[in-house]
């Protein structure tokens, strides 16, 4: 029973792939607008990952500055307790002036990292940009191709095209037959109450050429 479901399925598979194959021959166009949107979409996550890369820059900055702050804050206090001779209070003001200095130091490493990866990201998000605006130009420039391309068809179908001239021709002869055949109808029936009515008048005349 597996196999036969698998087997179904697979069947399902390959049909509807053939069926989008088949589409996106018959309309590349479409196809090609599918793939914009992807890149869109593509272009559009970048575009947020950009943004958080600028928050995190500013929390790395941030972090930095109060890193060395507080270092400097320790050295100075350091110099107070040692001149008042607090030695428990200096190695105390010493030990997080050292913590603050290393900090500092592991938060401009990674302050310049996030730098030179930001300046890539935005480099490549431009070309991103160009490349998709490219690509609606070029795919303007396929659908006017396209346009002129279905018309110049449909034009040719008229004008060109035998079978269209003959349904053309058979068309309009078929009308005129059916004219042609309403009028005699009609001019039929015009004569036949006309001859009515010139008979009846004759018969009449005759009548009263009898009697006098």
């Amino acid at each position: 029973m597996t196999n036969l479901f698998t087997r179904i399925k697979n069947t399902l598979t390959a049909d509807l792939h053939e069926a989008l194959d088949h589409k996106e021959k018959k309309n590349p166009i479409a196809n090609l607008n599918q793939y914009l949107r992807q890149c869109e979409l593509e272009t559009e996550k970048v575009r947020k990952l950009l943004e958080r890369q600028y928050t995190l820059k500013d929390e790395f900055q941030r972090e930095y500055q109060q890193a060395v702050e507080l270092a400097e804050k320790r050295t100075y206090q350091a110099k107070v307790a040692s001149k008042a001779g607090e030695t428990e209070l200096y190695q105390f003001a010493l030990a997080e002036q050292q913590q603050y200095t290393e900090r500092a130091d592991r938060l401009r490493t990674s302050l310049e990292q996030v730098n030179a990866q930001l300046g890539e990201l935005e480099r490549k998000y431009e070309e991103m940009k160009h490349k998709v605006k490219d690509m609606h130009l070029r795919r303007m420039e396929l659908m006017g191709r396209e346009n002129v391309t279905r018309a110049n068809l449909q034009i040719n179908q008229v004008l060109d095209s035998n079978s269209y001239s003959d349904q053309s021709y058979s068309k309009f002869k078929e009308i005129e037959t059916y004219l042609d055949r309403l009028e005699h109808q009609v001019k039929s029936s015009f004569y036949r109450s006309t001859i009515d009515a010139r008979v009846a008048q004759l018969e009449k005349e005759m009548k009263k050429e009898t009697i006098s």
